[in-house]
């Protein structure tokens, strides 16, 4: 069984809430679940775990190329300039962050800590996403896919697919896990109950926007308005996206028509 420590982040805000979970696995090799964002706290707090484990960092495991997740690779290699980066390969975004990533393979077995870890390709969010999956103690380290008392924005502009975040939702339940540590917020204990109710307000998030198409919202904007009408203004730009890859689903299932802006039911 593995035992991670959780490290914050140290990058609070709109979108990453209080900051985000990294999560050190000392062990026989030493692994580091996302890069956070290069803070010096998160770096400090960091060499003290590794201190106190009497541990040594060997590699750092990239949930996805997003950048609260990636961007300190590049703090971490100065400090310790021996580990190696690995993730899912998204070779335009890695390009952001200079190191040498190495990829990972859907379903590869990875050595972590005193055990293996399982990388379990699992898009929608954005396309290069992760989970790791501990079958020994039935935990997965879900960096975006789920978060506790929130849903997960799907960012149509940068590659998310409601589809395919369907998808992997039921290919974790399938799992069976018994907890998700995510990248954001609390541990999630019961992940059965978490996950179905995302299938739900997918469903029903999808039943809206084909309401809003009945009632002549034509538009993103015009349909943002209509399902989100006290949304302030500076999480619009979220809800757009969310209704956009519902659009593209619907697109793809043939249920929609797009011409130029607006969107029409077949």
């Amino acid at each position: 069984m593995l035992h991670p420590v959780l490290l914050h982040a140290f990058n609070p805000g709109p979108m990453t809430g209080a900051g985000n979970n990294t999560y050190l696995i000392p062990g026989r090799r030493t692994v580091l679940i996302d890069a956070g964002v290069g803070d010096d706290r998160h770096l400090d707090a960091l060499a003290r775990a590794l201190e106190e484990h009497g541990a040594t960092l060997e590699a750092v495991l990239v949930t996805h190329a997003h950048g609260d997740h990636a961007s300190g690779a590049e703090a971490i290699a100065r400090r310790w300039p021996r580990v190696e980066f690995f993730k899912y390969p998204s070779p335009e975004r890695d390009a952001r962050y200079p190191v040498p990533w190495q990829p990972i393979a859907a379903d590869e077995r990875i050595a972590a800590g005193d055990g293996f870890l399982t990388a379990i390709h699992t898009p929608g969010h954005a396309p290069d996403h992760l989970v790791f999956w501990d079958e020994s103690s039935r935990t997965v380290y879900g960096g975006d896919l789920a978060v506790l008392g929130s849903t997960v924005v799907i960012l149509w502009s940068q590659g998310g697919s409601v589809g395919d975040y369907l998808q992997s939702l039921q290919l974790v339940l399938d799992l069976n896990p018994i907890r998700i540590l995510p990248a954001h917020g609390a541990e999630i204990d019961d992940p059965r109950a978490l996950l179905t109710s995302y299938i739900v307000h997918r469903e029903e998030r999808e039943q809206q926007v084909l309401q809003a198409l009945d009632r002549g919202k034509d538009t993103v904007d015009d349909m943002v308005a209509s399902i989100y009408p006290e949304l302030q203004s500076p999480l619009r730009r979220m809800a757009a996206e969310s209704v956009r890859a519902h659009l593209a689903k619907l697109e793809q299932e043939g249920r929609v028509a797009r011409n130029g802006d607006r969107f029409a039911k077949i």
